[in-house]
């Protein structure tokens, strides 16, 4: 059984390799499901925003002996000055936060005592705050304008670096389905979305192009020349460059995952629910995500953007009427047939049809 290292040796000089590319259908397709699926769940469940996004009063309530939620919840109720269901959450060992509609100030200093003799502490272990609905409002229209300018960035970035819509296209794909996949989580575990978790898509959202880049990268290394031979289309020059750096992609991400999953735990775990959870987890599975993406989605995107030139589709074509023509000829002339050995990385083109290794000058 080979080693991690020679695993990836193999990935790199050719020896081994997975089809990702000509298997591009099946992961374009997969990826197109989990945006529909993505956007359904959040239709049907709905987002646990946090207060900062739907506005209203909060009370956090300190050195408690009782964080039962249900016990939080029947005291506000007792009260009679709260309309509708509050939210509670658990705040470390010993504290519980309430979250109800918009209160005027006179009914919140009445919550407040209220709270605060229930639980058998002094009034000032109970501290309140209120968030008007235009402020969270505000916060929800300057969290989307941050989304779509990094978007926007994004494509004028990757178009100007590659001078390449098509992988500009591929790479905002790639991100979009990151953003459904961490949603989607969120809309499932109901876990409360927070500026912090915004902050945690922009991040994993930057993370996700990194490791794209990465891949493009050796892409545009491996394919500049590319339409100058015939022995491998566009697509296996891919196929290749993904392999190439799958090593790399696993080696970043697991190395990114270890922290951002010791905070995760620490938050959900030894600090309780709602402390650190809703930035970790949006790290935490956006990560996941976009390395998968880098690899599967946005490298078989371009690939099929590529396949729409008529460039290409020539390139393929020649492509496949020599290799055609050279198993004919191989067949007639069975002492002079030459094997075509699989396509691997740094060897000249010429007599033993492997593909030259650009070279770039940084």
């Amino acid at each position: 059984m080979m080693s991690f290292a020679q695993w990836g040796n193999a990935l790199y000089s050719g020896e081994k390799s997975y089809a990702v590319i000509p298997n591009r259908k099946t992961f374009v397709g997969l990826a197109a499901a989990v945006l529909v699926i993505g956007f359904v769940l959040v239709a049907i469940m709905g987002l646990n925003r946090s207060i900062e996004f739907t506005g209203g009063s909060q009370f956090d309530v300190a050195h408690v002996s009782d964080q039962s939620e249900s016990f939080a919840s029947r005291t506000v109720a007792d009260t009679g000055l709260v309309e509708g269901a509050s939210k509670v959450t658990r705040v470390g060992s010993d504290s519980v936060r309430i979250q109800t509609t918009s209160l005027d100030s006179a009914t919140t200093a009445q919550v407040r005592d209220a709270l605060a003799s229930a639980y058998g502490v002094d009034p000032s272990s109970v501290q309140s705050s209120s968030i008007g609905p235009s402020w969270g409002s505000s916060v929800t229209t300057k969290a989307a304008q941050s989304l779509v300018i990094f978007m926007a960035l994004v494509a004028l970035l990757m178009t100007v670096y590659f001078r390449s819509w098509r992988m500009a296209v591929s790479a905002l794909l790639a991100l979009v389905h990151d953003i459904a996949v961490t949603v989607g989580v969120f809309a499932i575990l109901q876990v409360e979305v927070s500026p912090a978790t915004v902050i945690g898509f922009l991040t994993i959202l930057g993370y996700s192009l990194y490791d794209t880049v990465v891949v493009f990268d050796k892409v545009r290394e491996l394919t500049a020349d590319v339409y100058d031979q015939k022995h491998y289309t566009f697509a296996e020059y891919v196929n290749l460059a993904v392999n190439q750096t799958m090593v790399r992609s696993i080696n970043t991400s697991v190395v990114a995952l270890l922290p951002v999953g010791a905070i995760l735990i620490i938050g959900s775990v030894a600090l309780g629910p709602g402390t650190l959870v809703d930035i970790s987890l949006a790290l935490f599975i956006g990560m996941i995500a976009g390395t998968y993406s880098s690899i599967f989605i946005a490298s078989p995107l371009l690939v099929t953007f590529q396949e729409l030139s008529n460039t290409t589709r020539e390139h393929d074509a020649a492509v496949a009427y020599e290799r055609e023509h050279r198993h004919a000829t191989d067949e007639a002339s069975p002492a002079k047939a030459v094997k075509v050995a699989p396509i691997k990385p740094g060897r000249r083109l010429g007599n033993e049809n492997q593909p030259q290794r650009k070279k770039t000058h940084r």
